[in-house]
């Protein structure tokens, strides 16, 4: 009886871990940034349907104030510099630098999150009042749940980082962390022109 045939191979050599599409934790946060994008695509079409089915665009004409909204957007845009040059020391496994890197976006993002508890005030709407309220809001808190989420994975992994943990496989993990963070950076800008110009120009 003839036997099958069997391919046979030595895998020792092989790196246990890869970083980007080579990494199975990227093609998670692939599929995360795919759903997500949707929710917040949905979102805004909501959005853009209630507005063009209300005779006043935000009811009383209760526009949000700037102030907040903008400095939000100003350092979320600046942070994406530090935040790529993580990933590539986080790519280089370079533990020092990535240290360095990780402290600096876990304060940034604590920085976002306190600007962003005065930012909800600032629409001057309730969730409460009216649909414009509640789209608004919601559009707001979606934003805001993405960026505590990736906040709080920053701080763990930073941590990490600072134990006999913070080698090999986490270095993949803190760059799968900044690509998510740029995803979050990318989806408020959409996001900032339709809190706050929808109402002043819709």
């Amino acid at each position: 009886m003839k036997r099958p045939m069997r391919f046979v191979g030595d895998v020792a050599q092989l790196p246990a871990y890869g970083h980007g599409h080579r990494s199975l934790t990227w093609w998670g946060t692939m599929g995360f940034v795919a759903i997500e994008s949707m929710a917040f695509v949905l979102t805004i079409g909501i959005y853009l349907y209630l507005a063009g089915h209300t005779p006043e665009w935000p009811p009383h004409g209760n526009q949000p104030a700037l102030t907040f909204g903008t400095t939000f957007l100003a350092l979320i845009v600046l942070s994406i510099a530090p935040n790529v040059w993580l990933n590539r020391r986080a790519r280089a496994e370079n533990l020092s630098t990535v240290r360095l890197g990780l402290v600096v976006m876990s304060l940034v993002g604590l920085a976002l999150l306190a600007i962003r508890v005065f930012e909800f005030p600032a629409l001057g709407v309730s969730y409460k009042e009216s649909a414009y309220g509640s789209v608004t809001v919601t559009l707001l808190g979606l934003h805001t749940t993405h960026l505590a989420t990736d906040v709080m994975d920053t701080l763990v992994v930073t941590a990490l980082m600072f134990t006999r943990h913070g080698r090999a496989r986490r270095f993949v993990d803190v760059s799968d962390n900044a690509i998510y963070w740029n995803f979050v950076v990318v989806a408020w800008v959409p996001i900032y022109l339709v809190i706050y110009f929808g109402p002043r120009w819709l």
